[in-house]
């Protein structure tokens, strides 16, 4: 007997979760269901697929040898899902999500009127998200990362560069000069440990060398809230910080933190109408920004003055 799809993708999700209260969660279904529809799989194929651990659900050797099948047909039932976006007979209208990073997603909310100036068509969902989006499963259609990840059909596109600089709220920084010396006595704001990988965070690190930030966060609009309320100096995106006339910049842009970024997009929607509208859309907005994002604003502080000083000069 051929097994249904459903019951081989409950299979596969079972077989990567490992145990039954994961994949539930992961199908939205009961706990119930999941063991209901294995064993009904079992009886179907005529074979044990799981040895019940008492930790775990392992896969038998019956099971490994239904992996490889059941995962070309998710394969195969993803790319008819890809596929079947671009069947439609007016591909221009519809939905275009796309997947980044806060910092980058609230880049591209404060310019959605950009972006659909000429998509009025076309409806947006930005997505936050720290972790990558699977484009294959059209978890997202469109994804802009600082990397390009190591993933078979997925075409990528650079669209520029991101630069990042020292900011701390202009009270705070008053009088205080770009030096390293200078700089490192004053109070820091950075991310928590799981999040050292964000961009500038080893080189904070680096200027302390030892004591951590006096307040750790895991998200880039929280530091950004930070560092306004006062509380800290902090590496900021440069469109993030030069954008806010609260902040002030101490010290040029940092050469060693900027990072690339890149479009990507699976390749079997990236000839769908609206896909590639918005990806035009957003290829331009980056080309129209560069400026601010790459921190060359002509109203960017390089070095704070104490007032006295600023008022010495205009005397």
């Amino acid at each position: 007997m051929i097994a249904a799809w459903d019951d081989l993708r409950i299979f596969l999700i079972l077989a990567r979760e490992g145990n039954l209260t994961a994949a539930a969660r992961k199908l939205d279904v009961s706990h119930p269901t999941v063991a209901r529809r294995i064993k009904a799989l079992e009886e179907a194929i005529g074979a044990r697929l799981f040895d019940r651990l008492p930790d775990r659900f392992g896969l038998t050797v019956a099971g490994e040898a239904l992996m490889a099948d059941a995962q070309a047909m998710e394969q195969a039932a993803e790319s008819i899902h890809r596929r079947s976006s671009g069947l439609v007979a007016d591909t221009t209208k519809g939905t275009v999500r796309i997947s980044a990073g806060e910092a980058m997603i609230s880049f591209l909310a404060l310019h959605l009127p950009y972006l659909r100036r000429g998509l009025k068509c076309v409806e947006f969902e930005l997505s936050e998200n720290h972790m990558p989006a699977n484009l294959s499963r059209r978890e997202a259609d469109l994804m802009i990362r600082e990397q390009v990840p190591d993933l078979a059909d997925i075409v990528t596109r650079r669209l520029g560069r991101v630069s990042y600089a020292v900011y701390g709220h202009a009270q705070l920084v008053a009088g205080t000069s770009a030096t390293r010396e200078a700089m490192r006595r004053m109070p820091w704001a950075g991310f928590d440990e799981a999040h050292n990988y964000m961009p500038g965070q080893k080189w904070v690190l680096d200027l302390l060398g030892g004591p951590r930030p006096i307040a750790r966060v895991n998200n880039w609009m929280i530091l950004h809230d930070v560092v306004r309320a006062g509380a800290g100096l902090a590496v900021l995106p440069c469109y993030l910080g030069d954008g806010d006339p609260d902040l002030r910049r101490l010290g040029g842009v940092l050469d060693d933190v900027a990072t690339d970024q890149w479009l990507l997009v699976h390749r079997d929607l990236r000839t769908l109408s609206r896909v590639r509208l918005v990806m035009d859309a957003v290829v331009e907005l980056f080309q129209e920004q560069r400026v601010a994002l790459e921190g060359r604003r002509k109203n960017a502080v390089s070095i704070v003055d104490h007032p006295r000083k600023q008022a010495a000069s205009r005397a």
